[in-house]
C-alpha cells in the first residue's frame, strides 16, 4: 500500500516533485510534462491531474534557468492543443452514442 500511496502522491503533487524530476531526468522532463498536460486536457477520465499548478511550477523553474522557456512553451502549448483536439473528437464520436441509449 505504501508504493501505491507514493505513486498517487507523486502524480497529484507533481509540481512539488518537479525539482527532483528535472535533476533526475533532464531533457526527458519535457516529455513527462507533455504527458501530464496532454492527459489532463485530452483524456476524459484524468481531469484531476495538476496541470494548471504544474504550468506555474514549470514556469518558475524556467525562470531559474533549469528549463528552456521557449521549449517549455512549445511543448506545453502543443500538449494542450493536441489534448483538447483529442478530447473533442472523443466527445464527437462517443457522445451521440451515449445520449442515444
Amino acid at each position: 500500500m505504501g508504493f501505491l500511496s507514493s505513486v498517487v502522491d507523486f502524480v497529484l503533487h507533481l509540481d512539488r516533485h518537479l525539482s527532483g524530476l528535472i535533476q533526475t531526468y533532464g531533457f526527458w522532463t519535457y516529455l513527462i510534462l507533455y504527458g501530464v498536460i496532454f492527459c489532463e486536457t485530452g483524456l476524459v477520465v484524468t481531469p484531476f491531474l495538476p496541470g494548471d499548478s504544474l504550468i506555474f511550477a514549470a514556469g518558475t523553474f524556467a525562470a531559474r534557468g533549469d528549463l528552456k522557456i521557449w521549449l517549455l512553451f512549445v511543448v506545453l502549448a502543443a500538449a494542450a492543443v493536441i489534448g483538447d483536439s483529442v478530447n473533442y473528437w472523443v466527445g464527437k464520436v462517443i457522445g451521440p452514442k451515449i445520449f442515444q441509449k
